[in-house]
């Protein structure tokens, strides 16, 4: 998993990073039904690139590389990954 999505998203679920993924691994976008049920925005981890494109897109910095990620916000590391597995 390149990058992560942590807590200032839960809320606000600003779609600016989606838009500008180039292989469409942020999920729920707003035309998918679980976007309304969602709590925030998740990252595939195995979809990512690494590219770093949605990092300034986002209007909250909730998004990190895996190994930026603050220590407060760490355990949003699997949450991310977890949300794909259901």
């Amino acid at each position: 998993m390149a990058y992560i999505i942590t807590e200032p998203c839960i809320g606000t679920k600003d779609t600016a990073c989606v838009d500008v993924c180039p292989v469409d691994c942020i999920h729920p976008r707003k035309d998918e039904p679980e976007f309304e049920s969602a709590h925030m925005l998740y990252i595939h981890p195995d979809e990512c690139i690494d590219c770093g494109a949605c990092v300034p897109a986002c209007p909250v910095e909730a998004i990190f590389a895996l190994d930026e990620t603050p220590e407060k916000w760490k355990h949003f590391i699997p949450i991310n990954s977890d949300y794909y597995q259901r």
